[in-house]
């Protein structure tokens, strides 16, 4: 089972995961996630779609043997958007998908987040750091979430048992990003595809660290396969200042776009790079692809969509990346 599945990051891990030759139930209440990241998969054997809130109660028919909870929202402009929704899929959604695993005998993965580290005092950030949080801060709605989600899958684990995983992702990109998801590499790419000027908060001197989606997924199905209980960080551990991702989407672009630059938003982490250590010793995993081959092909569906004359979803102004 995979919740959250016809989101960005959920429909990738379908698809990897129907490639392997295993079934898969992918549950989604659309959200923030789109029919269309999932359409080319509903005729599929051995893929099962089902509408369902997983706040409301998670349940399948016949057996399960693992249980990947990615549903929430996740990007700024979704989880402000959703600040209650976002709160209760992070404790009540995480409990009903530990609940499901228990009740199976299923092996559980938390998709955790970056975002537990907060404005990091600590860099690059080891899976050691307890993190520098604001938990009344607007993105403390889905900080605070992740890290209930934690909380109660290791309370889950020690006391029913649950086989669990916890992942912590860091910034992630790919095709099928919505460009008004608030994050910048889908709003840089429309802008830079449109003409338009190039929206960077702040000064540009931020930095994050982008990780392409098929490296991700990967890294997830070896930590479900693992046995470790985490918390494992997945990332790419090549940073990036947000000036120089947009400089180098915009000659991706061959785009003549001007940058522009307004406010941060509150609470905007100065810097945000992965210490993969751990990913690399238990799971024997890290990122293989460039940031410039993950941007082209990111790049190229962008243009895809566009020229197929899908449903628009415009890029506005970039905020920091979720």
């Amino acid at each position: 089972m995979v919740t959250g599945g016809a989101g960005f990051l959920g429909s990738h891990l379908c698809e990897r995961l129907l490639a392997g030759g295993d079934e898969v139930v992918c549950v989604d209440d659309f959200s923030t996630g789109r029919a269309e990241n999932i359409a080319h998969l509903l005729d599929l054997p051995g893929f099962r779609f089902q509408l369902q809130d997983v706040t409301q109660g998670l349940d399948v028919p016949g057996p399960v043997d693992a249980v990947y909870h990615l549903a929430s929202p996740a990007s700024p402009a979704d989880y402000l958007r959703l600040p209650l929704e976002t709160l209760l899929v992070g404790s009540y959604g995480t409990r009903n998908a530990l609940e499901l695993a228990r009740r199976s005998g299923a092996g559980f993965l938390l998709t955790s987040t970056s975002e537990v580290y907060g404005s990091p005092q600590v860099h690059p950030q080891p899976e050691s750091y307890w993190g520098n949080v604001n938990p009344i801060g607007p993105r403390s709605v889905y900080d605070e979430a992740k890290r209930f989600g934690e909380a109660i899958t290791m309370a889950y684990r020690r006391t029913h048992g649950v086989r669990t995983t916890i992942v912590r992702l860091f910034n992630t990109y790919g095709p099928r990003l919505r460009a008004d998801d608030g994050r910048a590499v889908p709003a840089f790419i429309t802008q830079a595809l449109e003409g338009r000027d190039l929206t960077v908060t702040g000064d540009g001197g931020q930095t994050r660290s982008l990780c392409y989606v098929d490296d991700l997924v990967e890294g997830l199905v070896l930590a479900m396969g693992s046995g470790h209980s985490g918390p494992i960080n997945l990332g790419n551990p090549t940073e990036v200042t947000m000036g120089e991702l947009a400089l180098a989407i915009r000659d991706l672009c061959g785009s003549s776009s001007r940058l522009t630059f307004v406010a941060r938003p509150q609470d905007d982490p100065q810097q945000r790079r992965p210490d993969i250590r751990a990913a690399r010793e238990e799971l024997g995993w890290a990122p293989r692809t460039s940031l410039e081959d993950g941007l082209r092909r990111t790049i190229a569906w962008f243009r895809d969509t566009a020229d197929a004359g899908l449903p628009a979803h415009r890029g506005e102004a970039a905020t920091a990346l979720a």
